[in-house]
């Protein structure tokens, strides 16, 4: 009868322990110690399993035994050697204990099986026992990155066809053991309908997974609740689905949290329903992210920069990033444009999107309109230059329509700087 894999250390264990005993009682035979490890080297015709066991146990026996001993002279151990060579059972010729040793029975019960002492990890087996062991391949160490677990998961296999980022996942140990432990049938489909029933498409799912990760650990009845309070204050599905897009984390927020936030934007800028609601459409990240920046650039515009109440309020719903620039760009946006262009306030409200351009853009095309004799940002005077032109049209339309002048001579003006 064969063996399974979890019976055969113990099997393995009964065998050594029996014919542990048994050469235990040969050695009775021979008194004096000697170095055993000689024979061990020895050629082994033709030995059968019980014979080798036993031979094996009394070569352990007689090292202990050597090693508890005084260790002998030159002249003792050669006369050791002969004693052992003279004495030890010969394999062929097997001494009369060694006949009588009794052969194991494979056919133990399971409950000997049980009752047998754990064998050691250490002990050696033959090539036939050891191929009859089925093991599983084992998992990668956790040292490993998540691309090493990929062959022995399903679920990431299938996130990775999604174009799920593991290695932005696999920085997050928290979010990586996660995706290890859930099962892709049970616990992430429904989170894969639910938000294509949102309306995110199927190239759209794994840029979101890869950054929203922690969706997976949400209940799926208060996603639908926050998607439900949404819609109560007339986001349309479009408005919904654009803003879980730009802003991954959105319904990952309880529906207190957005409230007050909605909230908190129309009282602050005081705005209507319905601005306040394309204001979050055009930017949901102002629900998701820390107001300070908010409120720190809301004080700059009005004390530091001189932007009234109503002023403020244009610009921000024209361009919303104004609410999370950064504070250094802002103030020395303004300072360029207005004190070095002579540009007023009331201009500069009618074209914010000079804060959403790069300094330096707005410094090149200025010095060389200045070059050329045609920086003239004043509306009621000739060959007037509005800000938006200046800043967002390509630098072959402004040279040829603003400056008049080749793009050569621009690129060649602005090594010179």
């Amino acid at each position: 009868m064969a063996l399974s894999a979890q019976q055969l250390p113990r099997w393995f264990n009964s065998v050594k322990l029996g014919s542990f005993i048994n050469a235990t009682q040969i050695t009775k035979r021979f008194p004096r110690p000697g170095k055993t490890w000689l024979y061990s080297f020895c050629a082994q015709p033709q030995m059968s399993s019980d014979n080798y066991l036993l031979q094996r146990g009394f070569k352990t026996y007689r090292t202990s035994s050597l090693w508890n001993s005084s260790q002998p002279t030159n002249s003792s151990w050669q006369e050791n050697n002969s004693a052992q060579s003279t004495l030890l059972p010969s394999v062929n010729e097997p001494s009369e204990k060694t006949q009588h040793i009794p052969s194991f029975d494979p056919e133990l019960s399971v409950e000997e099986l049980d009752d047998l002492p754990p064998l050691s990890p250490l002990e050696p087996i033959s090539e036939q026992e050891a191929i009859q062991i089925v093991a599983d391949p084992p998992l990668p160490p956790d040292t490993f990155t998540l691309r090493d677990y990929v062959d022995h998961s399903e679920t990431l296999q299938k996130l990775v066809l999604l174009g799920v980022d593991l290695s932005n996942i696999e920085k997050h140990p928290e979010a990586a053991n996660l995706l290890l432990r859930l099962d892709f049938e049970k616990d992430i489909k429904k989170i894969l309908l639910f938000l294509k029933d949102l309306g995110l498409e199927d190239n759209q799912l794994g840029p979101f997974l890869s950054k929203n990760y922690a969706i997976f650990s949400e209940d799926l009845e208060n996603l639908k609740t926050r998607v439900a309070y949404l819609q109560s204050k007339n986001f349309s599905k479009a408005d919904i689905a654009q803003m879980v897009r730009n802003a991954p984390f959105l319904l990952s927020f309880s529906v207190e949290r957005l409230d007050n936030r909605l909230g908190f934007f129309q009282k602050e800028l005081e705005l209507s329903v319905k601005k306040t609601r394309d204001l979050v459409v055009r930017l949901p990240r102002l629900l998701t992210g820390s107001l300070e920046p908010v409120k720190e650039n809301m004080k700059v515009y009005r004390l530091e920069l001189g932007f009234k109440h109503n002023e403020i309020q244009h610009m921000v719903t024209r361009i919303p990033k104004m609410l999370t620039a950064n504070k250094r760009k802002l103030t020395e946006t303004f300072d360029y444009v207005h004190n070095v262009m002579s540009i007023p306030h009331h201009i500069i409200v009618k074209f914010p999107q000079v804060f959403n351009t790069r300094l330096f853009k707005v410094k090149e095309r200025h010095l060389f309109l200045t070059y050329l004799g045609r920086a003239q940002y004043d509306p009621q005077k000739p060959n007037y230059i509005s800000l938006d032109k200046l800043v967002s049209i390509p630098d072959k339309i402004f040279c040829e329509e603003i400056a008049k002048a080749s793009v050569q001579d621009y690129e060649k003006f602005l090594k010179t700087l």
